[in-house]
């Protein structure tokens, strides 16, 4: 469950407070897929990195699964992220020097460098198998295209089992065909988890995919289906 209560974001500036984010409260229970869209500048990476724990609000609560990752230190802030928050990204952000399975196990190394336990390595080589990339288990990014970088990408996301999984423009990079296939596997995966599904979107396409669509303007976050 994601449960955002009176949000609210203000940047300093030279002409005074800038407020990208106001009011912004609304819920999402497990299994939700919601689509934020809104013209560039209005807030929507804001709001996302707040809901994602990388950046604090001015005012407002955000509770993942009942827990306020505010409220904690920095250590156990990330600690709290990299356990129950996945992140997709526009550009992939895959590591060159690692093979697909070395790139997706990374959220597993955090609590102990080195140290892949057996469960973890098979969750993250069923995720690549099916991600549809299991004979490419063992190439590095640079032998893949930009649609399989993103499917790795996805995978990374989901190894932990998050409770909520973020996604910033996670078809932005790709061609129609590809942007098709890496959005029917990301909600297919994190439906299939339970998991609850926020992806900030220019494309009307993708958000369409989206049983429930926010619209962000003027700092204010509207529901529109």
């Amino acid at each position: 469950m994601l449960d955002v209560v009176s949000l609210s974001k203000t940047y300093p500036t030279p002409r005074g407070p800038l407020t990208v984010l106001a009011d912004v409260t609304f819920s999402l229970a497990p299994g939700d897929a919601a689509a934020v869209t809104g013209p560039s500048g209005s807030g929507k990476s804001s709001l996302l990195y707040i809901l994602g724990a990388l950046e604090p609000p001015t005012s407002g609560t955000v509770s993942v699964d009942g827990i306020n990752p505010f409220s904690y230190g920095p250590a156990d802030s990330a600690a709290f992220r990299n356990r129950a928050i996945g992140f997709v990204f526009q550009d992939h952000c895959l590591l060159p020097q690692l093979t697909v399975i070395e790139n997706v196990l990374i959220p597993t190394l955090v609590p102990s460098p080195g140290a892949v336990n057996g469960d973890e390595r098979a969750r993250a080589r069923q995720l690549v198998e099916r991600v549809g990339l299991a004979d490419r288990m063992d190439h590095r990014p640079a032998a893949l295209s930009g649609g399989e970088r993103q499917r790795v990408a996805i995978a990374r996301a989901l190894v932990r089992s998050p409770k909520l999984v973020l996604c910033d423009e996670p078809t932005g990079n790709l061609d129609h065909a590809a942007a098709e296939n890496v959005a029917a596997l990301l909600f297919e995966l994190a439906a299939g988890q339970r998991a609850t599904v926020v992806l900030v979107t220019h494309s009307a396409a993708l958000a369409a995919r989206c049983p429930i669509r926010f619209e962000l303007a003027d700092a204010r976050l509207q529901r529109v289906s």
